[in-house]
């Protein structure tokens, strides 16, 4: 039986690895800030469970750990758009937030507990894009956005905390996730409720960048897997090995949401371009695939479940 914290328990990802955990029988100490992008509608649910604790605060504001085997951190600002547009909360919640966690988790050493392992969850977007390929642990870290450098400056606060105070990690740097749940600020949500305002599509670079999709169920699962059977202070990739363009991506949700032939240029507009631009992200995630894990869920499958429950369910 393990006790398990999760921090961004009510966020996209965060929420998914809650139930995991919660299904496999594990104790959850939830924590969540309820920003814009926390799902609160999720929270009775798991309120329901009596193995289930919740607190919200601040990842920043975090003043003690209770007795804990696993501590998860998902909360984090992750849209890139708005690191462009401001960072300031970026530095705060992706690089102070994780120097809070790694100071209690020193402090709670000292205390002379078992010292639980921290699973932070980085993203692929640290290594940079790569136009043939993909990009291995080992490999160098590249931001190219403020939203990827504080990620990657906290992957290396983390393995710095490690190498002096000996503490236990794993980083996991997932691709694009998707699923039902996910805010609108996202490709997938943000294209449905665009088409349900009978807009057209912002599509940065004309559709042109590649990226990894992955459901954020297989992700949970992939966390479950390196709990159960990963090593301590290694890093991740959790890809599963699906990518295609955006403007793909974009077309078969308008195939999903019209269940018909329709001219795409109807519905695109093609006249955004993000600075610093990655053209194509692509990650080696055969050392998690080698703990057995693999992914379960069809992206052309599933794409029409999430298209029909965001054209049913407008999100402000």
């Amino acid at each position: 039986m393990k006790i398990v914290y999760i921090t961004g328990c009510l966020g996209f990802i965060g929420r998914y690895i809650t139930k995991a955990c919660l299904d496999k029988g594990w104790y959850v100490y939830g924590i969540d800030s309820c920003t814009y992008a926390s799902d609160v509608s999720v929270l009775d649910d798991f309120l329901c469970n009596p193995k289930f604790k919740y607190e919200k605060t601040d990842i920043c504001d975090i003043k003690r750990l209770v007795d804990c085997d696993v501590f998860i951190n998902t909360a984090a600002e992750t849209h890139v758009d708005n690191s462009i547009r401001k960072s300031d909360v970026f530095l705060h919640s992706n690089i102070t937030g994780v120097h809070n966690i790694l100071e209690l988790l020193k402090n709670y050493k000292t205390e002379g507990y078992v010292i639980p392992r921290f699973i932070h969850f980085s993203t692929d977007e640290v290594y940079g894009d790569v136009v043939d390929g993909s990009h291995k642990e080992t490999d160098l870290l590249k931001p190219s956005n403020p939203y990827s450098a504080t990620k990657a400056s906290a992957d290396m606060l983390i393995v710095a905390w490690a190498r002096t105070f000996d503490l236990n990690y794993n980083i996991v740097r997932p691709t694009n996730n998707y699923g039902i749940g996910q805010y609108v600020e996202k490709l997938i949500p943000k294209a449905c409720k665009f088409l349900t305002l009978q807009r057209k599509i912002p599509l940065h670079n004309h559709g042109t960048p590649i990226r990894n999709w992955l459901h954020a169920s297989d992700t949970a699962s992939a966390i479950i897997a390196i709990i159960e059977q990963g090593k301590s202070n290694e890093i991740y990739n959790v890809a599963g090995g699906f990518e295609q363009s955006n403007i793909d991506t974009i077309k078969k949700i308008i195939d999903a949401y019209f269940e018909s032939s329709v001219n795409y240029d109807d519905y695109i507009s093609y006249d955004v371009m993000r600075p610093g631009q990655d053209v194509r992200y692509a990650i080696d995630d055969s050392k998690l695939k080698n703990l057995g894990w693999s992914p379960k869920v069809n992206f052309d499958d599933e794409i029409i479940n999430i298209v029909n429950y965001y054209k049913n369910k407008f999100i402000w």
